[in-house]
């Protein structure tokens, strides 16, 4: 069978790929006599100091030969990959709690293991076959992102919804057997995996350490327009969950100096407890899972750099999501106290998921608006975390732009990126750009 190749997108002005004649549209068939089928093909086989490329170009096949040092990029970048979909009918799927009306792409639910190498998307091995077990193996995809919620097997088929998935141990093993690291996760959803199920999973896979590098405990998250009963992780859970990770961390800090298994920040919340230190979060395997991320909020604030061009004289309005606000709310407080810089920090509550549903990133336009009726006076500007925004494009969940924001609140939009500096540096450009 002919090899279907990749399609190039854009070559950068300039590069080697340009310099060797290579176009837009043009499609990869092999690279040295390696047949392509997506991008990490590519990846996998152009370390070599001459690649001998195949390609095809309006129907007619032709070769071409790049010599570079490796280091040199060759300014290729190619079409998103077709995302294998996931079979699961997981009792607490988020995308299925999802209303109507939102993007399209919203409800795609990926179980792709080359989204999972590419950028951390978290598999549940159940449309594996074998193929793409070797694959994994023979090209080295580490670390993969996994979700386990349960090493009972009964039970994990039951919260996939799939009787037919595969036996997670037997899958950790062999990623472990052929050295491939996992960072794993358990969304945790009270009655079914908690308490002994929890403590039992954890022990499973700590024997597939050091492979099994980190293990994340996250609470469910659940939406007013879910369909299936499933009880919310209360506080009385929260603190059940974060006594059995403690006693885990002690236990593996004190033979291996790594804690190993983790709670999301939420699960802090939701206890209204402490979060741990810094130093106890290791390397945040997991920060982008919401591992570590207030924490690392926190400890920015104290090194600010309060650059010369802030204003000290306009008011800046901002918004974040419930759980974050006590947070956002002390940094900025500080900031009008101590810097005489004046933001107001809007809670905002989630009437279009549910008040439960308590994380910025999941705000939506329509929310952002509601909200900030009748505050908008005496404020001009409004600056907007990125983590509400579609990557790439100024868009929110429910595609409110911020063009949509700006005409139904009278305030100018300045986007940022969520963190204590960036906050300042949207203040200070802000100022810089009306001079």
């Amino acid at each position: 069978m002919q090899p279907k190749g990749i399609e190039i997108e854009n070559v950068s002005s300039g590069s080697l790929a340009e310099q060797s004649g290579l176009r837009n549209k043009d499609i990869l068939l092999s690279v040295n006599s390696h047949p392509l089928q997506d991008v990490i093909d590519f990846m996998f086989y152009k370390n070599s100091e001459k690649l001998d490329i195949e390609f095809r170009r309006k129907g007619n096949k032709d070769k071409i030969q790049i010599t570079t040092d490796n280091k040199t990029e060759l300014g290729l970048h190619f079409l998103p990959l077709r995302v294998n979909t996931c079979k699961n009918n997981c009792i607490f799927c988020f995308v299925k709690q999802l209303p109507k009306g939102l993007r399209k792409t919203l409800y795609v639910k990926d179980e792709d293991y080359r989204l999972s190498f590419l950028y951390g998307n978290y598999i549940t091995f159940s449309n594996m076959d074998n193929k793409d077990k070797k694959r994994i193996a023979e090209q080295r995809l580490s670390p993969l992102y996994i979700s386990v919620h349960t090493t009972n097997k009964s039970l994990r088929n039951k919260m996939l919804g799939n009787p037919k998935a595969s036996d997670i141990m037997k899958e950790m093993k062999f990623l472990s057997d052929n050295k491939i690291r996992m960072h794993l996760q358990i969304v945790l959803c009270p009655g079914y995996n908690d308490g002994k199920e929890l403590r039992n999973t954890i022990n499973d896979i700590y024997r597939f350490y050091p492979y099994a590098s980190s293990i994340a405990v996250v609470p469910v998250g659940l939406t007013m327009h879910r369909k299936f009963p499933l009880d919310p992780v209360t506080k009385e859970h929260a603190i059940k969950a974060i006594e059995i990770v403690e006693n885990f961390q002690k236990r593996f800090i004190k033979k291996h100096g790594d804690p190993i298994v983790y709670c999301a920040d939420e699960m802090y919340i939701k206890a209204d407890t402490a979060f741990p230190k810094l130093k106890d979060y290791g390397v945040f395997p997991q920060i982008e899972n919401g591992v570590g991320m207030v924490p690392v909020f926190i400890n920015q604030t104290k090194k600010i750099k309060i650059p010369e061009t802030v204003s000290h004289k306009k008011k800046f309005l901002t918004f974040t999501g419930t759980s974050f606000y006590p947070f956002l709310k002390k940094f900025t407080d500080r900031l009008e106290e101590k810097e005489n810089i004046h933001i107001n920090t809007v809670e905002i509550a989630n009437n279009f998921f549910g008040r439960s549903v308590t994380v910025t990133g999941l705000l939506t336009g329509r929310d952002v608006i509601k909200a900030l009726h009748e505050k908008t006076d005496s404020y001009k500007i409004l600056i907007i975390p990125d983590v509400v925004l579609k990557e790439g494009e100024d868009i929110f969940l429910d595609n409110v732009s911020l063009g949509d924001i700006e005409e139904a609140t009278g305030l100018k939009t300045v986007k940022t990126d969520s963190s204590p500096q960036g906050l300042i540096d949207a203040i200070s450009g802000i100022q810089r750009h009306e001079e």
